[in-house]
């Protein structure tokens, strides 16, 4: 995966035409990959794939309709730097096994949790090729926004900074199934990892509404950084490993 430039504040991105080098990373069962590609042909086809995917359950009445939203969303996305973008859906009913030792499966009325997430490289002004360094310019910067809570992550890739941070917003009553103002809360946490391999630093980014859900959340994102890497995971296969033991 190769990961391009993403305006994020507060850290502001410099201007270059350098492709950032790839980076590694596996995305949990749950997650679905929204329809990113170089053309619009080819954004076009895997928005139609997408929705298959997505809604698992449905057919051409939905798929039809839904396929120019999502392929819509990708046009938006092209140009911003976003390298990966997938939305997270997740039953939050207990639980259960069939008779045959499956997983049930839930639908969707039985409750889902959702978050956004996505993954973009910034440049960044690294004379200084010591992660570590960058890392520190990164938690200085970040510590400076008294509205978030920033920290220091040892990461098996290398060092990175995790920023939280809480909002709560006023619905207007318009788009609210009770037709009353309505708070909402959200909450997001960015990770930014400085590419050891050049003047990178890839940002994930997790954001939800279903802040109910948020530790497990965070779990999950904990669980897909420690799969980063900036190095390609194949090359450390033996002759008798396999990718998914890797």
């Amino acid at each position: 995966m190769r990961p391009s430039a993403e305006p994020t504040d507060p850290l502001q991105p410099l201007l270059t035409t350098t492709e950032p080098p790839p980076v590694w990373f596996l995305a949990p069962e749950g997650f679905f990959a929204l329809p990113l590609a170089d053309s619009p042909e080819e954004r076009a086809a895997r928005a139609h794939s997408f929705v298959r995917e997505l809604y698992s359950r449905g057919d051409e009445t939905v798929w039809g309709p839904a396929a120019p939203y999502y392929t819509a969303i990708a046009e938006l996305m092209q140009g911003t730097g976003v390298s990966y973008a997938a939305m997270g859906l997740f039953s939050t009913s207990e639980e259960e096994h069939t008779p045959e030792g499956d997983i049930a499966r839930h639908n969707p009325s039985d409750g889902v949790a959702q978050c956004a997430f996505t993954l973009a490289a910034i440049p960044t002004d690294q004379a200084d090729t010591d992660t570590d360094v960058v890392a520190q310019g990164i938690l200085a910067t970040l510590s400076a926004d008294s509205y978030s809570e920033v920290g220091w992550l040892d990461l098996p890739c290398g060092p990175a900074v995790s920023c939280v941070t809480w909002r709560e917003l006023k619905l207007n009553p318009a788009v609210t199934a009770s037709g009353e103002a309505t708070d909402l809360v959200t909450a997001r946490i960015q990770v930014h990892v400085p590419f050891p391999t050049g003047p990178f630093t890839a940002v994930f980014t997790l954001f939800t509404a279903s802040v109910d859900r948020w530790a497990q959340f965070v779990d999950m994102m904990g669980a897909i950084l420690q799969t980063v890497s900036f190095v390609d995971p194949t090359q450390a296969l033996t002759p008798d490993a396999s990718p998914e033991e890797a």
